[in-house]
This record gives C-alpha cells, structure tokens and sequence, in this order.
C-alpha cells in the first residue's frame, strides 16, 4: 500500500491542544520516519507555559465533567470509539510513517486502541457503590465512588495510539479531566485522537494535549500543581522511579505500567512448534519494542536444539523493510539510540560467548534497521538477559529442569509478563502460580485485552489498566457513616 503522505498530514492538527482548541507555538519539533532516518513533517513544541494552561483548563472543566451523567459520558467515548473505526486508515498510516511499525501491525493497533473507548463506554454506566447494615447495628454503611480530579498522562511512542486510549477511556469514563503527553517522537496519533475527541462532542478542556522537547520541565510545572490528583505513566522504570520521587511531596494517586523483561518458558512437555508460533508473535510483534516482548528464553534441554533451529528458521523468514511496505513483516526501531542499544547488547552476548544463529546485524541500508536475530548459548552474565532489548533479538537459554527455569526467570526485579509453554495443563499452571509476574500467557503469545487487567509487579509498575480494575485506578471511595 502507498501512504498518501500529505493527503494523510493535511487532516492532522500540529498544535497544542488546550481548551477544545490547536494552539501553535513558535517553534517545533520534527517528526522522523524511522525507514528513512529524516522528517516528513513537524508539530509545535510545546514550554512549561503550555502545560500550565493545560492544566488550567482541566481543572475548569472539572466540576462539570465529573457532574455529567455516566451515560453522557459513555456516549462521547462511544462516538470516538466510531470516529477511529472510520478513520483507520489514517490512523494506522500516522503510526507505520512515526513508529515504524509494519501498517498491518498498526491496523491491528488502530483496533486494540479504540476498543478500550467501547469497553470503558460500557464501564461508565457501571460505577457502583454500597449500602449494608454496620455489624454492631443502629447504623449503615454507604460508600460513594467519586473522580479522583484532574489525570496528568504520559505515554510512550511504541503504541502510539492505545497508550492513549487505555489512560484516556477510563479516565473520562470515571469523570476526571485529563492532560495527555505523547513522546515526542510519535505526537501525530495523538493530536489525530484530540481531533476525534473534538467531532466526537467532548467539551472543551475535560482532554487536552501538550507536546514537548523539553519533558522535564513541562512536566514539573504540571506536576508541581497543588489541583493535580493523579499521575499516570507508561515508559521505562529509570523515569518512573523519577516520576513517583516527584509524585511523593504531593502524595499523588500513581498508576506506573513500566519496564519489563519477559521469560519465556518452553518446558520438556512443550508442544514445539506452538512454541515457535507464539514466540514469534510474543517477540517480534511491533519490531520487538514491546514491554511485553519475550525478552529471556529458558527452553528445556530435550527440546532446546529443535526449538532453536526452527525459531531461527522462522525468524530468518521475516521481511525486513519499511512498514509502509506491504511485504515487510518487520519494520526499523523508533530511532538511532535505540538501535544502538540493541546492537550493543548482541555485541556483548557474542563477545561472552552467545553464538548467533541468525540475524546479528544492521543491514545496510537507510533507516534504523536491525536484522531479526536468535542467540544460542547465550552465557547467564550477558546484559541481554538482565536489561528490556526492547528491538528483535531473541536471546535462548538451554535449562535442564522446570525448577531451574522459573528460579532464572524469576531473578530479575521486573515482574510484568511472563510466557509458559506445556502440554501438561497442571504443570503449566504450577508453572504459572510461580512466576513473579503481573501476567502470563500460558500456550499463548499475546494476552493483551482492553477487558483483562494490564500491569505487572515489583520494578514493572503499580496499579492495573484495562478491565474494571482500570477504571478503580480513577475513582476514589467515600464512606459516609449514617445513624437511624
């Protein structure tokens, strides 16, 4: 397929969004295609200023928004969740041209992102509190759930569209006003969303959009606001610890999805061909930049040196090419330092020791492309078992026992997903029920659901997205205590 470049452009807004309006500033920021390596366009560069009119205008339009009726509210993420569908097309051709993502890939996020605005539409009208009788009696207990109050979000460029939608839908579902911050590198699909929110009826101020290169300070001057009630973010560990430091003086309401590195479990029993399927998808779905990448393979020695063979096989078989382009199956990394990052870890892997069975380089071409790649005997001291790869190398680790797997797979401080492979169901789930993890795909290589809980444990976050637990994340309980 050919991306109509300025057809697609000439309907997205570039300036900030603050009260219902696109405001341009003076100067911008340069949106690069990761295929090529240069600019196709440019957006606003949003100060520290922005933001606090950002923020400004949230808090306005709080009392208002938190006081309309739940089905008001779920009938504008209702008519938004539409708006995307029709508008798909350019949807997923903004998210292949800025994150380099394979178009097919960002159709299927185009999907994943506006289902959380139909599932959190369908939440708004369900926000339930109690009513029982207290146990010494002559009292009852009444609980309330109310907004928690104005949401700073931060998104990260990797997904660009359903990042945004999984803190936005049940945000506005629960009655909060938002301030949204999408990476810099991806602000297209973002401000496209702020234009659907627009047609879709949502009052001026309850969303707004501040675009930036200057991060840290425009998120201190929101973050350092006393209105703000609660802070949710979506990127590495380093910056959420950062973040919660900031968050601490204000005691803010924290929601941190953060960095992962996955295991990937293939046990004696495990089926291995459905194996490489799902490990396939689990590893290089969206270029391999995905918290929830399988990041670490722990493969049982009775099946290592078949699953290997054939997941290198598979893994030679991918298209390497522009996403734009309808034969690539993988597309290049987000930028120069992340494809350097990547190259850095395979380096080290090789040079301790790791033999690589495919892949292992940069082809030689523009753009930031690293060649899909699978490691074999891969030394238990190589960074690439202890650090998120975040790009397509597939690092394997031949264990001679279930035990041996979940203990390497549990030492790590991140705990957001984990991937079992069996035949056996029980010995799956005695699998499962010992991995440190906040999720697990069991014989399956994607979990991700708008209905299911996301969120992981220890390092990888706090807090759940997705599900009636994401809706909880915005909304506070009040008891009133009544006396008969």
């Amino acid at each position: 397929m050919r991306i109509d470049i300025a057809g697609v452009l000439s309907r997205v807004p570039t300036g900030q969004f603050i009260g219902g309006e696109f405001r341009e500033t003076g100067a911008t920021i340069d949106v690069i295609d990761p295929a090529t390596g240069g600019a196709f366009t440019s957006v606003s560069d949003g100060t520290a200023e922005h933001a606090r009119a950002a923020m400004d205008a949230a808090c306005d339009a709080a009392d208002a928004w938190a006081a309309t009726d739940p089905r008001e509210r779920a009938d504008v993420l209702r008519r938004a969740f539409d708006l995307i569908i029709e508008r798909r097309d350019d949807f997923a051709a903004l998210m292949t041209l800025e994150m380099g993502k394979p178009l097919s890939e960002s159709y299927g996020e185009v999907d994943y992102g506006a289902e959380f605005l139909r599932w959190f539409s369908e939440e708004a009208v369900r926000i339930e509190g109690r009513y029982s009788q207290a146990p010494a009696g002559g009292g009852r207990i009444l609980t309330i759930k109310k907004p928690v109050g104005p949401v700073f979000a931060i998104t990260p460029w990797n997904f660009p569209l359903a990042m945004g939608t999984r803190k936005i839908g049940p945000a506005l579902a629960a009655g909060c006003t938002v301030v949204i911050k999408p990476a810099k590198q991806t602000p297209l699909t973002m401000l496209y969303l702020m234009q659907a929110f627009v047609d879709a009826g949502l009052p001026a101020g309850v969303v707004n959009c501040i675009v930036t290169s200057a991060s840290g300070k425009t998120s201190e001057a929101i973050l350092t606001d006393p209105r703000l009630r609660k802070l949710t973010f979506t990127g590495s560990t380093e910056v959420g610890r950062t973040l919660l430091h900031q968050a601490a003086d204000p005691v803010l309401r924290t929601s941190m999805e953060l960095g992962g590195n996955a295991p990937f479990l293939v046990l004696e029993d495990a089926d291995v061909d459905a194996a490489v399927a799902g490990a396939m998808v689990a590893k290089y779905r969206n270029n391999g930049e995905a918290c929830t990448a399988a990041n670490r393979f722990y493969v049982h020695r009775a099946v290592a040196e078949e699953f290997q063979r054939k997941l290198a096989e598979a893994t030679a078989g991918l298209a390497v090419g522009p996403g734009a382009d309808e034969s690539s199956t993988m597309g290049p990394l987000v930028d120069q330092p992340s494809l350097d990052k990547v190259g850095e870890l395979v380096d080290d892997a090789v040079d301790k020791g790791a033999k690589v069975l495919t892949g292992g380089s940069r082809p030689d071409r523009a753009g930031f492309f690293y060649t899909p790649t699978v490691l074999g005997d891969v030394p238990r001291d190589a960074r690439v078992l202890r650090e998120e790869i975040f790009g397509p190398v597939a690092p394997v680790v031949v264990v001679d026992s279930d035990d041996e797997a979940i203990d390497l797979a549990n030492r790590s401080e991140f705990g957001l997903m984990g991937y079992v492979y069996s035949r056996d169901i029980s010995r799956g789930l005695r699998a499962v029920e010992r991995l440190e993890s906040g999720m697990i795909g069991l014989n399956s290589g994607k979990v991700s659901n708008p209905a299911a809980p996301f969120g992981g444990v220890k390092q990888s976050g706090l807090g759940r997205e997705g599900s009636h637990e994401g809706l909880e994340e915005y909304l506070e309980v009040t008891y009133v205590g009544i006396t008969l």
